[in-house]
């Protein structure tokens, strides 16, 4: 990511419960979109020019709405053909605002995949760490960057 990740520990003000609740919101919406295997209008909630480093890619970000919505199709027609439901579970929320009224956020976020009459799996746990934009009432993406635990890099 281009701008400074949260760390934790790091002294900036709250936001206001308001905030915070429909930034929840955001997430609940965002994750239910991919969860529900609608890839394309998951792709929709980042910015045109958004980056998007996934925990399984060091060292290339997908870079680009288009990109996005390309991976996560892709992805979804692999969970398709292998019969997989895949869940997120995002918790431990800290939002911190930025002069510019964007928002810089950090949450762990669990990825659970269950094949179709099998056993809950825990796929990865990750810290993620979100560049949100104002857009048309709600938020935006602009930078995601996941990070696998154990990895050293958060």
């Amino acid at each position: 990511m281009s701008d400074t990740l949260l760390t934790p520990g790091t002294a900036e003000p709250f936001v206001s419960a308001e905030l915070y609740a429909r930034v929840q919101q955001f997430y609940a919406r965002q994750m239910g979109l991919i969860d529900d295997g609608r890839p394309a209008e998951w792709a929709e909630t980042f910015t045109e020019d958004a980056t998007f480093q996934e925990a399984s890619r060091l060292n290339a970000p997908v870079e680009g709405r288009a990109a996005i919505r390309e991976s996560a199709t892709a992805r979804q027609a692999r969970l398709d053909t292998d019969k997989i439901d895949f869940r997120h579970w995002l918790a431990m929320l800290d939002v911190r605002p930025q002069a510019d009224g964007s928002l810089r956020t950090r949450t762990y976020a669990l990825a659970m995949r269950t094949p179709r009459g099998g056993a809950l799996d825990i796929f990865a746990s990750v810290v993620c760490h979100d560049h949100l934009v104002p857009a048309d009432g709600g938020w935006q993406v602009r930078e995601r960057d996941l990070r696998h635990d154990g990895s050293g890099r958060d």
